[in-house]
């Protein structure tokens, strides 16, 4: 089983360029969504909805169902929708009662839930010829080949511009799992090729990130949500287009981004775990059928790392470290050689496969545990509510456990894992990479490159798992 580390977009580039600050975390369990009704007129809005574009940032949650992005209902038999399906493509679609008056779904799956998707839909149905009425672009590249291609009629009007609710995540009674960011509709233009909302990198040329786009031309009902205002997550930058959000607060505020991409639990290394997966796969919760181990969605080789996990419920049998791979059969937890962990219920450090009962104190529910990993060094550190456990200091780099190279391991990385050995399941683990902690942070406390968001203070010289450190220090 062959899991992705960093995928499509991984966004690995260093300091430098334009940033995109924040993004916003769906949890599809809380039903969340934006939502405005336009009833401006007059001015460049199209009125007939027959010239427009929207572009966002998307990093996926939750795969296998259907997962809409945005949705523009006049009623349930007439709307626009672009979403994620059941089975992972991608669907850009008008219908009215009778039947789809346009439709492009993709034959390519999307799959990668450790990476950014930049996704641009366009509808321009007053162009003359008829494959350029709708258009998809996915990171900068235009989508030709799809399982469903309905062109609509020539000056076909969309609900889009309508005096009727827009919603972003959010389609009926389904919602979005993931992270959006630069959300942006320009009303009235209908863009050829990708360029207005992002660019090639000059020292990565395969990837594609953002770019400013508070240049464009928004057009009456035009907007562009950065989520910036924690405070007001649905204010628009460019004007007052604003959104009301629904079940999104402050805490869904996230520094994940296009432009630095957090590391978080894999979703797709969930064969053998079985366990459920949400707040942007920063919360997972073991199963009562059997019990495995889950990884991380970066490894890691080099460098020093920081990361939190609360334990919410099950801390008996859990155990939390590190692993030099995924679970290879059911029933496996963290005790085979590359690997290494921290018990609760007994305090003891499990290394490869020996066990050190009494290691440190016991830790249950409530506690918030830190892991610094040393791979300059080939040392690993263990915290319990900031405390660090058997005498370890890694900011002086004293005391800490011995670990074999990342690169003697069978992928040449580490990643951050955690177990539950009880078959009856009900353990929970909030993790905090620094970028959309799954628990409240009530202090705040950032590495010394300011990326991150932590309860207790990061170690000196370690860091937050995100592409722009890993460009600097992995």
């Amino acid at each position: 089983m062959t899991i992705p580390i960093v995928g499509l977009g991984g966004q690995t580039l260093s300091a430098g360029g334009y940033a995109v600050d924040n993004s916003i975390r769906f949890n599809d369990g809380d039903s969340p969504k934006l939502t405005r009704t336009f009833t401006e007129t007059g001015g460049t809005r199209d009125s007939n909805g027959t010239t427009w574009t929207i572009s966002m940032w998307v990093k996926r949650g939750v795969l296998g169902t259907a997962q809409p992005l945005w949705s523009r209902f006049q009623s349930s038999a007439y709307g626009t929708i672009g979403t994620f399906n059941s089975g992972d493509t991608l669907t850009f679609k008008q219908w009215n009662a009778s039947s789809d008056t346009g439709n492009l779904t993709t034959n390519r799956v999307f799959r990668d839930c450790s990476a950014w998707y930049n996704i641009i839909f366009v509808w321009n149905s007053g162009d003359a010829t008829a494959g350029n009425r709708m258009r998809l672009f996915i990171n900068g590249v235009e989508e030709t080949s799809f399982s469903t291609d309905t062109n609509p009629s020539e000056d076909l009007a969309t609900t889009w511009a309508t005096a009727h609710p827009m919603i972003i995540g959010n389609s009926e009674s389904t919602y979005f799992d993931g992270y959006l960011a630069e959300i942006v509709f320009l009303d009235g233009t209908a863009v050829t090729d990708a360029t207005s909302f992002g660019e090639y990198d000059e020292d990565s040329p395969t990837i594609w990130k953002p770019k400013d786009v508070s240049g464009l031309t928004f057009g009456t009902t035009g907007f562009y949500l950065d989520f910036e205002d924690s405070s007001s997550l649905g204010n628009d930058a460019n004007g007052s287009n604003n959104w009301t959000p629904t079940n999104l607060a402050a805490v869904d505020q996230a520094t994940d981004t296009p432009t630095n991409n957090f590391c978080t639990m894999n979703p797709l290394d969930n064969f053998f775990f079985g366990g459920t997966f949400s707040e942007g796969n920063c919360k997972t919760v073991s199963t009562s059928s059997g019990y495995s181990m889950i990884t991380s969605t970066i490894g890691v080789s080099s460098g020093k790392w920081y990361v939190e996990a609360k334990v919410q419920a099950g801390y008996v049998q859990l155990k939390w470290g590190i692993s030099s791979r995924p679970a290879k059969e059911a029933n496996e937890t963290m005790a085979f050689s590359g690997s290494t962990c921290y018990s609760g219920s007994n305090g003891a450090l499990v290394l490869d496969t020996s066990t050190t009962v009494g290691w440190g104190a016991n830790f249950s529910v409530g506690d918030i545990l830190g892991c610094a990993l040393d791979l300059d060094n080939n040392k690993i550190y263990f915290s319990v509510n900031g405390s660090w456990q058997s005498g370890g200091d890694p900011s002086a780099g004293s005391g800490g456990e011995t670990i074999v190279a990342a690169s003697t391991t069978s992928t040449g990385n580490y990643f951050f894992a955690w177990s539950d050995n009880k078959t009856d399941g009900g353990s929970t683990m909030e993790y905090n990479f620094g970028g959309s902690p799954a628990f409240t942070v009530s202090s705040g406390n950032a590495d010394s490159d300011s990326h991150g968001n932590f309860e207790y203070a990061v170690p000196s010289g370690y860091f937050a798992i995100c592409t722009k450190n890993l460009a600097e220090y992995g």
